[in-house]
């Protein structure tokens, strides 16, 4: 069997959780898995082949085994370990972040001081943070976790996979799955729809899916004082639990994804969809449910996203309108199987 290596020491743990379970069964690589403490435990913990590592640990621990490929899950810190290991192995990262990896010493060094500069100085005194254009530069492969975001020097790597089957809900049931802020989602627009919900309309029930604060949540409150009796709302105030999540998701007649087209990550824009995945995509996948994004979201691939019609009042209550999570290339063998050719055409070239 060939051997792997995936480290993730940062923020994404629900991917290398999805590595985990769709490579637990695999017959062709055996991995081992370089976690931080947070990873570990939002990845159950106790698994075989999981370690709980400091980044400056990674490198050593590396060396006393034999690798054909290393997985870097998110290289947005720890530069001077990451240029380490690209130097000595195979080395794969998955990149979040397109627009990020191009930018120059210059340009990291300007950003510094934008904002977070506290967190920005660690990173460039202790972390690396200007061998960054080295390390992405010396890499051997560059992954992306969206099809659409396929380049000629950015590969597809499938990881997500349909987890659960549906639940039918008793009302029709409206999943915004994401924090409840202005600033990355264009609420706005989805509190107008409620807002102008009509009275006489049939009973739907919209769950915003993530923690709702400051201006958003006190419009919320309003919103709540102010629908329909046929219109219902349920939010959270605190950090949703993967649970409670778990259990709207699979209740959803689809989600509403209201992405804004533009964001930024390091002061740098990144666009959605062309430079950057949004995670909706994933949890449509997950789910298998259908999901309706912003007209402008360049989604052409994705059988599974609708674009959001000029009338979404009248998309909302027309149950027809809930389509089927129809393909199924997303089941977990066909997912394993293409994550397999993948990883061995890393091996290759």
């Amino acid at each position: 069997m060939k051997k792997i290596a995936y480290i993730e020491l940062d923020t994404h743990a629900e991917i290398a959780l999805n590595f985990m379970e769709l490579m637990q069964d695999s017959a062709v690589f055996d991995t081992d898995y370089y976690v931080s403490g947070k990873v570990y435990r939002q990845t159950g913990g106790n698994r075989k082949q999981v370690f709980m590592v400091e980044s400056a640990d990674v490198l050593p621990l590396l060396q006393k085994k034999s690798y054909d490929l290393v997985i870097i899950g998110t290289a947005h810190r720890y530069f001077n370990v990451f240029k380490a290991i690209a130097a000595r192995y195979n080395t794969a990262v998955i990149v979040h972040n397109q627009n990020f990896t191009f930018l120059s010493r210059f340009d990291l060094l300007r950003k510094v001081l934008c904002k977070d500069r506290l967190y920005r100085l660690k990173l460039l005194l202790k972390e690396g943070l200007l061998t960054a254009p080295d390390f992405y530069n010396s890499v051997n492969h560059r992954l992306v976790l969206d099809s659409y975001l396929e380049r000629i020097s950015m590969r597809f790597l499938p990881v997500f996979y349909r987890k659960y089957k549906d639940e039918v809900p008793q009302i029709p049931t409206v999943v915004i799955p994401g924090s409840v802020s202005q600033s990355r989602r264009d609420y706005a627009r989805v509190f107008e729809v409620i807002q102008n919900m009509e009275s006489g309309s049939s009973k739907v029930q919209f769950v915003f899916a993530g923690r709702a604060e400051g201006r958003e949540l006190a419009q919320l409150r309003k919103l709540e004082n102010s629908v329909s009796e046929n219109i219902s709302l349920q939010y959270f105030t605190e950090k949703i639990d993967q649970h409670t999540f778990d259990k709207w998701m699979r209740k959803a007649s689809f989600l509403w994804c209201p992405v804004r087209s533009e964001t930024e990550f390091f002061s740098e824009k990144e666009i959605y969809g062309i430079s950057k995945m949004s995670g909706n995509v994933g949890d449509a996948i997950k789910y298998g449910k259908t999901a309706v994004f912003p007209a402008e979201y360049p989604a052409q691939l994705h059988s599974f996203i609708i674009r959001e019609p000029e009338d979404m009042r009248q998309f909302i209550l027309n149950p027809d309108a809930f389509s089927d999570f129809k393909t199924d290339s997303y089941e977990v063998t066909s997912v394993r199987s293409a994550l397999e050719n993948v990883l061995n055409s890393l091996l290759k070239s």
